[in-house]
């Protein structure tokens, strides 16, 4: 089956065009021009680390605006590379867009997707390097942490920051490609994992250097009503879509339910666009209601977590293998310490569904066990290793998880075997 016609292609690039707008347009329905100004100001010179949710720092329309940039930068990317859409680009485009209200902006992102270009023309390897470059903007606190977190004269901060996140970009495909062996494709955040590798790597150099990166939680409050009703409506308009693409039918959709998700299986490339765009729209609504039964909050980082459940809607999750991660990072974070209703806990159970694949592949039970473990590994030390300079820090921890699972339950549980990695 082909993935997308020549005309599928122009209309996927003109709805993640016309979605840029909707969210530039937004930012002016909550702030004036000056001040998206002047929040886009803090925006683009703020660390950025985990957790800072530009909500807080400077203001909803700022955020909105943040995303309509970040996604205008993805599209130009695309456009210059003349790279086709696929899954894998559609999870990252909206992996950018979730991230883009806390953490990820045009300045931090840019020196990382030029790093990873650098390699692609230096080592003169075939390979689409694009996704990389897109999901490689987790390291995006990296470049504006060694920028304006130092305190160092504004050139060479600017310098060493754009140097800094080239090289970590650079490094990228290589290690990913490694990395990708150590957890056998039960992380669907494979470059959360290698991110965080890196993040690591080099938070050790500055601590060598007495350079101190301190983690942040700011968080904000206060916008589930307005958040919610976006959130939604966005999600309902596209499965009504799938579902009129679909022959406004759910043919097909109990079929795409029995994929394992393991290594990131490609939906669009397996099953109708119609049937795919219906599953994200559903893990979304989940997501968002998810959020809002256990009395969270929709601000920055949740809203961030809801969209990078959607995109990979279109990558190796569904409501069957997600929704027992769900459970049981719910579960455990309940009879833990931990509040299930912060924001910390809600990102766990969101980014917890990294390991959707152990859920599809050995059962939903498994899949409870490894989200109760998950929320207990990622919000212990992991973030201190990168002080939060890597975004994807739960794929950071679910890595660690899936690669200690993995070799268990393939000897405890009999399960016919799927085609080997690449």
């Amino acid at each position: 089956m082909r993935l997308f016609l020549k005309s599928d292609q122009r209309a996927i690039n003109y709805s993640f065009f016309m979605l840029a707008v909707l969210l530039f347009l937004l930012a002016f329905l909550w702030n004036t021009p000056l001040e998206i100004w002047k929040g886009s100001r803090i925006i683009f010179t703020a660390p950025g680390n985990l957790i800072t949710d530009y909500f807080k720092i400077a203001n909803v329309g700022a955020a909105f605006m943040n995303g309509a940039l970040m996604l205008f930068q993805a599209l130009f990317v695309l456009k210059i590379s003349k790279t086709k859409v696929n899954s894998m680009i559609v999870a990252a485009i909206f992996t950018i867009v979730g991230f883009s209200f806390f953490g990820k902006n045009l300045y931090n992102s840019t020196s990382i997707i030029l790093g990873v270009y650098l390699y692609y023309r230096v080592s003169k390897i075939p390979f689409n390097w694009v996704p990389i470059a897109l999901f490689g903007t987790a390291l995006g606190p990296l470049v504006s942490v060694v920028s304006f977190g130092f305190s160092l004269p504004t050139i060479t901060g600017l310098l060493l920051g754009n140097l800094v996140g080239m090289i970590a970009g650079f490094f990228m495909p290589i290690l990913s490609q490694h990395f990708v062996k150590f957890h056998q494709g039960f992380s669907l955040y494979n470059i959360g994992f290698t991110a965080g590798m890196i993040g690591s790597f080099f938070m050790a150099i500055f601590q060598s250097f007495e350079l101190k990166v301190t983690p942040v939680y700011l968080v904000s409050q206060g916008h589930n009503r307005e958040m919610s009703l976006f959130l939604i409506l966005l999600f309902s308009l596209i499965f009504f879509l799938g579902w009129w693409l679909n022959g406004f039918s759910l043919v097909g959709f109990s079929v795409l339910l029995k994929e394992s998700g393991r290594g990131g299986s490609d939906y669009f490339s397996q099953f109708e666009k119609g049937v795919v765009l219906m599953n994200m729209s559903l893990l979304g609504l989940i997501s968002t209601g998810y959020v809002l039964c256990i009395g969270g909050e929709l601000n920055g980082p949740t809203i961030g977590g809801v969209f990078t459940v959607f995109g990979f809607g279109a990558v190796g999750k569904h409501i069957k293998n997600v929704i027992p991660i769900l459970v049981g990072v719910f579960t455990v974070g309940y009879f833990s310490a931990h509040d299930v209703s912060s924001t910390a806990a809600i990102l766990a159970a969101l980014f917890g569904t990294t390991l959707a694949p152990i859920s599809g592949y050995y059962g939903p039970i498994f899949g409870v066990l490894a989200g109760g473990i998950f929320i207990m590994f990622t919000t212990n030390s992991l973030a201190q290793l990168h002080a939060g300079m890597n975004l994807y820090n739960n794929g950071f921890a679910g890595g660690f998880v899936a690669a200690v699972m993995a070799p268990i339950l393939d000897k405890l549980v009999s399960r016919p075997k799927e085609k080997n990695l690449k």
